[in-house]
């Protein structure tokens, strides 16, 4: 079996090859609401008007294991320009008080919103939170009757992350291949 480590390890530099699978939805899925984990205090905000260091740090603290880059090259008054933007929702998953994981919907395109990230904090991984957590966030994107709704997702994303979104109804309408360039390090300030 291939691990994403072994993958990685077998590629050379930072640059690594991944499939990129593009899913759809059309219609609000009818879904069950998951039940909600026991013995946990949980949390679902939207973070409005979000300072940029804190999107910084959960898209660091989230999308790290999974080699998320295109934000970390931004600069700040990018990233401010984006998730600022009235059609552009962050939503910050609260587990016992800690941030536990993050969703951002884009309603900028009006054929269609895009879940453009989402995802949860490692130490929350495996608890049975990323199904209850997507399915209210699909509730959310739904909740402004965009005429569809789309998201991606490759091979350096949480092997589970696929079988979830087909299980909630996406449907795969396009599948790439790219190239990832990894970063050991956060970029400089520009």
């Amino acid at each position: 079996m291939t691990t994403r480590n072994s993958l990685l390890k077998a590629e050379t530099g930072n640059r690594v090859d991944v499939t990129i699978t593009y899913l759809e939805q059309t219609e609000r899925p009818n879904l069950p609401q998951p039940a909600r984990p026991p013995r946990l205090k949980i949390a679902l905000l939207r973070a409005e008007h979000a300072p940029v260091h804190f999107y910084r740090y959960l898209y660091r603290l989230i999308g790290d294991p999974y080699h998320w880059v295109s934000r970390r090259r931004m600069d700040d008054a990018e990233i401010a320009e984006i998730i600022h933007h009235p059609d552009v929702y962050l939503y910050v998953l609260y587990v016992d008080g800690a941030p536990a994981g993050m969703a951002e919907i884009d309603e900028r395109k009006p054929e269609a919103s895009e879940l453009k990230f989402f995802g949860l904090a490692p130490d929350f991984t495996g608890r049975g939170l990323g199904r209850y957590f997507f399915t209210n966030i699909l509730d959310l994107a739904w909740s402004h009757a965009p005429k569809k709704l789309s998201l991606e997702t490759c091979t350096l994303d949480h092997p589970a992350a696929l079988p979830l979104y087909q299980k909630a109804g996406f449907k795969v309408f396009d599948r790439r291949q790219g190239v990832v360039e990894l970063m050991d390090q956060p970029p400089a300030p520009r």
